[in-house]
């Protein structure tokens, strides 16, 4: 029977064997036999694309509320795609608090937040929120255009990291500061993230023009460096900044800011003021018809340019005309025609 080998034997047996082969650069002893030399390595294996460490394990849980419409739907699978070190969830039901949101995000391990809310089915309200501690801040969404869009001609790179664009009022006022620094937590994409590429070839822009805050994604074209835009593109109307995540004390009330509600009540109510100016201005004109007409003499001079007209004998017809056939048909009006001719000829005859 052959001996049985212990576990380990063959294992050491070639680390033995690999110990005692000689490196390439190693010197062959004088006295020992002489092997032939390795020759040196003429392909060497590239380093991985990652050599750095994941470290800052920023992730972003994106989901929203039930009630939302296609476009809202389209948006926030857009921002999954842009945005490598997010997450996504069910629709969170509208009775629950929105202060359950924190326990979410910690079940899902992430520590910040977008959560889109839906209401009366055609506003849209996105929260950014650092959770659990905060601080948190309310938008209002406008002009939403998707990726899926045929005006949005730019491409990148899925899983590229973007470069952030700030408007310079962002340093001037702080609570644009503040924003700014959740922008940038929320949206750059963490170096060294395993679903990320090491390439940035888009911009992400935040401007702001009529106190709002305009979001924009370009593509960076290498030949010339000019920007192509991917999309999506948004505008996002600020409400609140509060100290806690979805909730607290208020840090900045936007004093700019006027609700769906309050927009849509003033144009009914300007559509209502010209509808009410129309009938005012029927009345007056009825008013006016009513009144007294004032007759206006008559002017003697315009007897000079009357001429007067030659009287013609009035002719009285005492037979009854000849009443004409009505026929539909051409061809019998014609020989209605020619008959009639017939008789007179025979008669002048």
């Amino acid at each position: 029977m052959a001996a049985k080998r212990k576990r380990g034997a063959l294992a050491a047996g070639k680390a033995k064997r690999a110990r005692s082969a000689p490196s390439a650069g190693e010197a062959v002893p004088e006295g020992g036999p002489q092997e032939p030399s390795i020759p040196p390595q003429e392909y060497s294996i590239p380093p991985p694309v990652s050599q750095g460490r994941w470290k800052n394990k920023e992730r972003v849980l994106i989901f929203s509320s039930r009630g939302i419409n296609f476009r809202t739907r389209h948006l926030m699978q857009d921002l999954r795609t842009l945005m490598p070190h997010s997450k996504a969830d069910t629709k969170m039901d509208r009775k629950d608090q929105l202060f359950v949101i924190n326990e979410v995000c910690e079940m899902k391990n992430c520590n910040k937040c977008i959560f889109f809310e839906a209401k009366k089915k055609q506003d849209l309200y996105m929260w950014l929120s650092n959770t659990p501690q905060g601080p948190s801040a309310k938008f209002l969404v406008q002009n939403i255009h998707t990726l899926a869009e045929l005006k949005m001609t730019g491409n990148c790179l899925r899983g590229s990291r973007p470069l952030l664009s700030f408007d310079p009022i962002f340093d001037q006022e702080p609570h644009y500061a503040l924003l700014k620094e959740l922008f940038i937590q929320i949206f750059s994409t963490p170096q060294y993230h395993p679903k990320s590429q090491p390439f940035v070839d888009h911009v992400f822009t935040f401007t702001i023009t009529d106190e709002r805050i305009w979001f924009r994604n370009y593509q960076i074209i290498e030949e010339d460096a000019s920007l192509v835009e991917i999309g999506p593109r948004f505008v996002l109307n600020l409400i609140k900044i509060f100290q806690g995540s979805f909730g607290g004390p208020t840090l900045y009330e936007n004093p700019h800011y006027q609700s769906p509600n309050m927009h849509r009540r003033l144009i009914r109510l300007s559509v209502a003021a010209k509808f009410r100016e129309k009938q005012q201005v029927k009345e007056v004109q009825k008013i006016k018809k009513k009144g007294t007409k004032v007759l206006v003499e008559e002017d003697p001079t315009e007897v000079v340019f009357e001429t007067p007209a030659e009287e013609k004998p009035v002719e009285i017809q005492l037979v009854k005309p000849e009443s004409k056939p009505i026929v539909k048909d051409k061809k019998k009006l014609r020989k209605i025609q020619r008959k009639k001719q017939k008789k007179l000829f025979r008669t002048e005859g």
